[in-house]
């Protein structure tokens, strides 16, 4: 007798009738029902994140979150960046008020040539006079500027003079001002060895427009 031959056969054939069988279900696994429970609890507190954080947007609280996330090491808040002033060739201060430039013919401008070309600063004179300027002292650059300007110009006034330095560096490119302790408003104009002509009205009009555009106040919102 085969081990598959049922007990109290002996050996009698042993056949499956009918054309169905029977089918078992898959059982249902317990881990699903754990993943959608997870499912609905996250998605639960993500709404809940969400809401809160509109919360304190609308409320305000968020302006003081910025505010906190802006604070130095000390818990201070930080100083909003001041923005730097451009800085205009053949200008004492940039920006500086419109108002403190004079007009041409207010301005007396001595011109000196620290060059070894001969005549540079008499007809360097001769054009700003055209310009509208006064004309001061024509001559060679004293000792300390002689053969010491590597640049086209170098434009010297004293704090009375900075609107007036303003004016005439505007009228040469790559100009370098400085301030010195004359108690007037005259202003030197010292020729150096890459100087080559002065601006035309039009370039010299855009040169002192820059020179004095104001400097945009900082900003009391943004980012850190």
């Amino acid at each position: 007798m085969s081990m598959l031959t049922p007990q109290g056969l002996k050996g009698k054939q042993y056949r499956i009738t009918g054309n169905a069988y029977p089918r078992l279900g898959r059982p249902p696994k317990k881990s699903r029902k754990v993943f959608a429970l997870l499912g609905a609890l996250l998605a639960l507190a993500l709404i809940g994140l969400g809401g809160v954080q509109l919360w304190d947007i609308f409320s305000g609280k968020g302006k003081n979150a910025s505010a906190q996330a802006c604070a130095g090491p000390s818990g201070k808040p930080l100083a909003a960046p001041t923005p730097e002033a451009p800085t205009v060739p053949g200008t004492a201060a940039a920006p500086i008020d419109p108002a403190a430039v004079p007009q041409p013919a207010a301005v007396t401008v001595n011109v000196y040539n620290a060059t070894s070309k001969a005549g540079l600063a008499a007809r360097t004179a001769e054009e700003l006079k055209k310009r509208g300027f006064t004309i001061g002292k024509v001559g060679n650059a004293p000792a300390e500027l002689d053969k010491k300007v590597p640049g086209t110009a170098q434009v010297v006034a004293g704090p009375a003079g900075a609107g007036a330095s303003t004016l005439v560096g505007s009228v040469i490119a790559g100009a370098t001002s400085t301030a010195d302790a004359r108690t007037d408003g005259t202003v030197d104009f010292v020729i150096g060895d890459s100087y080559n002509t002065l601006l035309d009205d039009t370039q010299a009009a855009a040169a002192l427009a820059l020179a004095t555009r104001p400097v945009p106040a900082p900003s009391s919102t943004g980012s850190c």
